[in-house]
Order: structure tokens, then C-alpha cells, then sequence
């Protein structure tokens, strides 16, 4: 055997006790990201293979054990158990609505990759094609405000996911990810997870009710509009919520036409158009993320005023009247909130019509 055979077979047995040390440590996801770089350098090591598929085995048992589901945090727990910190509700779960063939094809899917500190992981504006779970180190996550200037709007660290909304919609990528640190992830590409979807095609809605979930957690706590309400009437307004796609172009709805719910715009932009009775018509606003409407029709009884279409794809989400009725209209505050929103807007197309008119 040759000097650099020898060192190449020493690297990997280095390697591997490493990864039997991590899953001994019950870091199972850290593990099993480490025999997947074996595996890339040697696709034929067969000790690798063989504690590869008892590590597959025993994030299974773990998501199979008597108890509450295990969630993906949990399984991703690496170096610590990553799940909700302390006073805050239990995190979504990704892995809790998959079964044992689905889980393990996703595992099986996934590639490791390092990126440096400083370095751009996903691009804000950019296609998504992957999804990535956090193995190791700590990321940031950037948004452009609606001034240009860029924000930090999260940091998210070992078993956390980022990404799954681009991946599963052709929306752009909603925010920047950069490495905060040295950082190992797990990605899986839109390619890969199209051959899992093919063969288990219950991921997709797992993977939609995480993010649906994921969204609503962030919403329903960050909001100022839902803020004040009391967190089991914020988990009950959640579940009555429903999120919504629009693709570039679309209506939401028109002027004069009746509008049966409140909105949220979660990402995206919309333009909000206002109809002359003379036939002209006249851009009113611009709608962005955070922005509610349809507050006129549900304070007021009244058909729209405007029209409200997407200037780019979105996801809402809306909530029926009923909903409104039961969880916000009940509120005072909630309630005056949104009748100063209805004025304003109210006063904002009035003055419009009115210099439309003189002109």
C-alpha cells in the first residue's frame, strides 16, 4: 500500500471513530452527516455503511419511541437537545407527520456542506432549489426593509430548517442566510426531493403544514394587531387561519365585489387599485409584507373599495368574518385598531376621488 493510500485509509478511520464518538454522545444527525462525507470520499466503505444504517436506525426508534412525537429539532438535536427554549410553546415539528420509509428517504437524500463565516448560504430575491437543516454552528437570517436597508431578523442555530418555502413554491428566496460562524448543514435539493415526493407523496403536505405552522408562530407572536391577545386566544386564531399562494397577477378582489375575510400579506407585494366611475383607474397603494386589508368591508359591511391584485407571488393569509367575529372583533383594543386602519384608508380614497374629480 502506498504512502497516500495509507493516509487516505487513516483519515477514514479517523473519521469514522469520530462519528461512532458522536453517536455515542447521542449526536445522531452530527454522526450521520460525518459518514455521509465518508462516503463521498470512500462510496464503498462498508463500516461506514454498516453505522450509517444502525444511526438511520436509531433516529427512527427515537421517532417511533411510546411519548410525544419527536420533533426534527429533537432529531437534529446534535450537540444539545435544540427544542423549544425555555417559556416559549413547543416548536413545529417537521418530522412527526413522517413514517419510517418517508423519514428515511428523506435522510438518505440529504448532502452535507460547510460554509465559512460571513459567507452566503441563500440569497433574498434569488430561486430557491434547496432546502437545508442546521448541523452544526449558528446562521442569521437578513430581510430588506422596506427602506432598502437590510435587517437581521433572526438567528437560527443547529437543528433548525431554513428555506423549505422556496423550495416547495417558486417563490424567490424570502430573506439573506449567511454562516454567523463556521457552519455544517444538511441540504436537500429541489431534484432530490422531487424523487422523494414521486415515491412518498405525503412529504409535501409535511413539509407545507411545518412551514404553515413555522409562519404562524412567527405571525400571530410578532404582529402588533394580535399581540395583545392572550396566548390561548392567539393558538385558537391560529388554527382558524389559512394560508394562501397567489401567483404575480392575480386579484384578491375587486372593487364592488364582497369581501368575506380579513388579510395578512405574509410575503410578497400587492397593489391596490382604485375605479373611477368614469372608467379611469388609479393606483391607490402599495401593499407589503405585514400589511392587513379588507378591514373596510369588515368593520363597515361594506363591498371593496378597491381592488386589490399581486404584484408579485404571495402568501396571505386570511381569516372568514366568523373567525374575526369570535377572536378579534371581541378584543377592544384589537378592535380599535382596526376601525383607525378602516378610517384611514377610508379618508386615503375619499381624497383620492375627490381630487380625481377636480382634475
Amino acid at each position: 500500500m502506498s504512502d497516500m493510500s495509507r493516509q487516505h485509509e487513516e483519515v477514514l478511520l479517523d473519521y469514522e471513530a469520530l462519528a461512532e464518538a458522536w453517536a455515542r454522545k447521542g449526536w445522531l444527525m452530527r454522526a450521520i452527516a460525518l459518514c455521509k462525507v465518508i462516503l463521498r470520499l470512500e462510496p464503498a466503505h462498508e463500516p461506514t455503511r454498516r453505522l450509517l444504517e444502525r444511526l438511520d436506525a436509531r433516529c427512527l426508534d427515537r421517532l417511533l419511541s411510546p411519548g410525544p412525537p419527536v420533533p426534527m429539532s429533537g432529531l437534529l438535536e446534535l450537540a444539545h437537545d435544540s427544542g423549544a427554549s425555555e417559556g416559549e410553546g413547543p416548536r413545529a415539528s417537521l418530522s412527526s407527520g413522517l413514517d419510517p420509509r418517508e423519514f428515511q428517504s428523506a435522510l438518505e437524500a440529504l448532502e452535507p456542506r460547510i460554509f465559512q463565516p460571513g459567507e452566503t448560504i441563500v440569497e433574498e430575491g434569488q430561486p430557491g432549489n434547496s432546502m437545508f437543516a442546521l448541523v452544526e454552528g449558528s446562521v442569521e437570517v437578513v430581510r430588506t426593509l422596506k427602506s432598502g436597508r437590510q435587517r437581521t431578523v433572526a438567528f437560527l442555530s443547529e437543528g433548525d430548517f431554513f428555506g423549505e418555502m422556496s423550495l416547495l413554491s417558486d417563490a424567490p428566496r424570502f430573506a439573506t442566510v449567511r454562516a454567523f460562524e463556521r457552519t455544517a448543514v444538511l441540504e436537500l435539493s429541489r431534484e432530490r426531493l422531487e424523487r422523494i415526493l414521486k415515491r412518498h407523496p405525503a412529504v409535501e403536505d409535511v413539509l407545507l403544514g411545518f412551514h404553515r405552522e413555522r409562519l404562524l408562530e412567527d405571525v400571530l407572536r410578532g404582529n402588533p394587531l394580535f399581540r395583545t391577545l392572550t396566548p390561548e386566544r392567539r393558538e385558537a386564531l391560529g388554527r382558524e387561519l389559512q394560508l394562501c399562494s397567489m401567483p404575480a397577477g392575480a386579484s384578491v378582489f375587486e372593487q364592488g365585489q364582497e369581501v368575506d375575510a380579513l388579510y395578512l400579506l405574509l410575503r410578497g407585494r400587492c397593489q391596490v387599485h382604485f375605479r373611477h366611475p368614469d372608467g379611469r383607474e388609479f393606483h391607490l397603494q402599495t401593499l407589503r409584507e405585514g400589511d392587513l386589508f379588507g378591514e373596510s368591508s369588515l368593520m363597515l359591511g361594506v363591498p371593496a373599495m378597491a381592488a386589490v391584485r399581486t404584484d408579485t407571488p404571495c402568501m396571505l393569509l386570511r381569516l372568514d368574518w366568523g373567525s374575526c367575529d369570535r377572536h378579534l372583533l371581541s378584543q377592544p383594543e384589537v378592535s380599535e385598531a382596526l376601525s383607525r386602519l378602516s378610517n384611514e384608508r377610508l379618508m386615503n380614497t375619499a381624497g383620492f376621488f375627490w381630487e380625481s374629480v377636480v382634475h
